[in-house]
């Protein structure tokens, strides 16, 4: 264990893996994601129907866990829980199924609302068939650390198995705990991000009477449009990412492949509404600068923002700003996108996957197009990748920032940076 004296622990990025509306793995969904492909469909259940729900399309997930996992495994997780074991076993075996400690393994995995399908499901069964008829796993399945915990034990997960719920910002929190344990000597590798599974008629129409979710039904495929002057909400998405994180010498020694380096965090609250960010984006600048400093670079190092990106209004607008606040006359050398617009919004999933995707970004020096992007607000001043991908420099070492910012007031920052 590092003594408290000496220079923080690296933490390097060696294994990435996700599931999600895109693609059922990190590489399928990068593909995608690098030519602008959407993954936002109509749904077909019966229950739109049936409860006449007001939205109709969503970014469901890409592949069936039920194709990787066993039935057993199926039965006994909520679909968040199958989620996270797929984007795990992904990671890990991306990561070459390193060798460690149970004791130095640890996993932190968040998650924004839980196993909602468990918990409503069988409130129904409850109610329809009595209390012997109740599945005896319920409550694990529908805790929001059941995903972890699922995790840790398939993994023999020691160091702990923890689950930040902090609404959108939950994976990327998930994320800057992980790191924060390696540098401080509670475990050397860790498994994180977030997973969510909350396409259900209970969300959907709770966020539509908030008219929080965009409502172009006759076009779902073009319903997330961040920084149009015609975006009128987010779209609803599920999945899972999920990265393996470990400490630069434990990497080192077994010579692992490294994709970059998660190299700071930085977090905040508004204390402004429940929901809506403070407008003028303090908080989340604040969060910025915070993982900049903590990662030891200056604002001119950043080249890149995968941004929160919502496609709301408001939200958009006070990330803009809060960009702005942060960065000055540099964010115009900063180029900007929003993979919301291909995914939707994963919820407490969305800032893990959007790491995984600012990881590969680096590690390919490709940036993908935000999409949708038909006609730019004029107050959303930035420089946002449209079209097709962006190359970053060949040859410079580069830096990019991961926002995620979630209901309560929640700013998360994640800076990564290219290795060497």
């Amino acid at each position: 264990m590092p003594s408290s004296t000496s220079s923080p622990r690296r933490v390097v990025i060696t294994g990435l893996g996700a599931t999600t509306p895109v693609g059922g793995t990190a590489p399928t969904t990068w593909e995608a994601i690098s030519v602008g492909r959407s993954g936002v469909r109509p749904l077909t259940q019966d229950w739109v129907a049936e409860h006449e729900l007001p939205v109709t399309f969503a970014g469901q997930i890409h592949t069936s866990p039920a194709e990787t996992l066993a039935k057993v495994e199926v039965r006994r997780n909520d679909p968040s829980g199958q989620f996270a074991l797929v984007a795990a076993r992904e990671a890990w075996a991306d990561a070459g199924s390193p060798e460690v400690e149970p004791e130095r393994l640890g996993v932190a995995i968040g998650s924004g609302i839980g196993g909602v399908w468990t918990l409503l499901d069988q409130w129904e069964v409850l109610r329809t068939r009595g209390p012997r008829r109740v599945f005896p796993l319920t409550v694990p399945m529908l805790m929001p650390n059941g995903p972890a915990a699922a995790v840790s034990l398939d993994l023999s997960a020691r160091a702990g198995a923890h689950c930040p719920v902090s609404a959108c910002a939950s994976g990327a929190e998930g994320m800057g705990l992980a790191l924060q344990m390696i540098r401080n000597g509670r475990a050397d590798v860790m498994v994180a991000g977030g997973t969510e599974a909350a396409i259900h008629p209970l969300p959907i129409a709770a966020f539509a009477a908030m008219t929080a979710l965009s409502g172009r039904n006759d076009e779902p495929e073009r319903a997330s449009r961040p920084y149009d002057v015609d975006r009128d909400g987010f779209v609803i998405g599920e999945g899972a990412g999920l990265m393996v994180l470990e400490a630069e010498e434990h990497a080192l020694a077994r010579g692992a492949t490294i994709y970059g380096e998660l190299a700071g965090v930085g977090m905040s609250s508004d204390a402004y509404h429940i929901t809506a960010g403070e407008p003028e984006g303090a908080g989340a600048a604040r969060a910025m600068e915070e993982a900049i400093s903590d990662a030891g670079l200056g604002l001119r190092d950043i080249a890149h923002i995968n941004a929160h990106a919502t496609s709301t209004p408001v939200g958009d607008l006070a990330e803009t700003r809060a960009i702005h606040r942060a960065f000055g006359e540099h964010t115009q050398d900063i180029a900007v996108t929003a993979t919301k617009s291909m995914t939707g919004h994963l919820l407490g999933a969305a800032g893990a996957l959007e790491a995984v995707l600012t990881a590969l970004t680096l590690h390919h020096r490709q940036i993908p197009p935000t999409i949708n992007l038909d006609n730019q607000d004029p107050e959303i001043d930035l420089d946002v990748v449209t079209g097709q991908a962006r190359a970053l420099s060949a040859d410079a070492d580069l830096a990019a920032v991961n926002n995620s910012f979630g209901f309560g007031g929640v700013n998360v920052a994640l800076a990564l940076r290219t290795y060497r």
